[in-house]
């Protein structure tokens, strides 16, 4: 049988169309978090909510309710609990830190003391992206309309803060109020691509897209789109690749956004500016 037949015979599976459909709705919201985490430079953000959703796993498993519904909680709960001990962006590093040390002791103390079988919470980790349901896709979908629907609303407030968060601040954006709100966004975007990648491999959702188009676009406007744009292309064609070929999806995305990014980095520095110019030059002017 050849790839497109195969991919045509697959396609008909409810469970590859719903992974499919989780994958492309991803592509319209993680790469704009992952701009986020490049911006306010917190990149063990990912380390930390991994180890946050397993505790949400944990626990979820103990009590007999949905562990990834609880890994959403407690991820939300722990982004919005770690902004205020972030007054600094050196600040929002040891503070994920701090979480990612404190969530896996806590997530494998409650495995022990529990006795609950911690394959079932490991295996998440690893994702199962032909496990998608409804309700997974529902979480996408919300992001896909949020994550875009915020950037646009507070475009300005962004590139102040991503810029340069005490700048924002005299010039009167809520920085501590929109920290939280973003680090929300970003524990839950984590948590909601569990099941397509594994919180081990969602850089491919998330961070790697944003890296590329760091090097693609001239203002915070034109990155966005960027990430966007290599998102939706990396998660078809990862998956389509991964159905012709019978690969897991999860590395193959993983590779292919790699792949993209490192060839954006090739490009010379001097054909690229820096993303937060486009900030500096939209901030008010202090006379």
């Amino acid at each position: 049988m050849s790839a497109l037949g195969q991919i045509g015979e697959l396609w008909q599976l409810v469970p590859v169309q719903r992974a499919g459909g989780g994958l492309l709705l991803a592509a319209f919201g993680l790469p704009i978090v992952g701009v986020v985490i490049v911006g306010l430079d917190i990149m063990p953000v990912r380390f930390a909510m991994m180890h946050v959703a397993l505790l949400g796993i944990a626990v979820g498993q103990l009590l007999g309710l949905d562990p990834v519904l609880c890994a959403l909680v407690a991820c939300a709960l722990a982004g919005a609990g770690v902004a205020p001990l972030a007054r600094t962006a050196d600040g929002l590093s040891g503070a994920m830190g701090l979480l990612m040390s404190l969530a896996i002791a806590a997530a494998l103390l409650l495995l022990a003391l529990s006795g609950v079988n911690a394959n079932g919470a490991f295996a998440l980790l690893w994702g199962s992206i032909l496990a998608v349901r409804p309700a997974d896709l529902a979480v996408l979908g919300a992001l896909a309309v949020a994550v875009p629907a915020l950037f646009v609303w507070r475009r300005r407030d962004l590139a102040l803060l991503l810029h340069d968060r005490e700048l924002a601040q005299c010039s009167g954006v809520a920085v501590q109020r929109l920290t939280v709100l973003l680090l929300v966004l970003v524990a839950v975007a984590v948590a909601g691509a569990i099941r397509l990648t594994g919180a081990l491999l969602v850089d491919a959702l998330t961070l790697l897209p944003a890296l590329a188009a760091r090097r693609l676009g001239r203002s915070l406007v034109s990155i966005t789109a960027w990430a966007v744009g290599i998102g939706v292309v990396v998660n078809v064609a990862g998956f389509l690749l991964s159905l012709a070929w019978d690969l897991p999806p999860g590395p193959v995305l993983v590779l292919a956004a790699g792949a993209v990014a490192l060839v954006a980095h090739l490009i010379p520095e001097r054909r690229t500016r820096s993303w937060r110019l486009p900030a500096a030059s939209s901030a008010p002017s202090p006379h």
